[in-house]
């Protein structure tokens, strides 16, 4: 399957990723690999064959929740944060 120059650079600006001229080369020619493997794929006769939905018997593995404070009490953090704490929680700067 052929890509153009063209799709490479909007999946590029799309990714918010600068790419060299020759990356651009590099990428559409492995996407048009890709693109071609699906294309043999998708034309297998899957016909009598029952979809596979998960490969593995693990289903829905859950673990107990359990608290490990790793050797610090809450009062020894909030003594080392100082001033940046309130109402018994550790004030952390705004990340979004």
């Amino acid at each position: 399957m052929k890509i153009s120059k063209d799709e490479v650079k909007h999946l590029a600006e799309l990714s918010n990723i600068s790419l060299s001229d020759e990356d651009m080369e590099s990428l559409r020619h492995d996407l048009a690999n890709i693109l071609g493997y699906i294309e043999q794929l998708s034309e297998l006769d899957t016909t009598g064959v029952d979809p596979t939905y998960q490969v593995s018997a693990n289903q829905n593995t859950w673990r107990e929740d359990e608290i490990d404070n790793y050797g610090v009490e809450r009062d020894q953090l909030l003594a080392l944060a100082g001033a940046n704490q309130a109402e018994n929680q550790i004030k952390v700067p705004k990340v979004l």
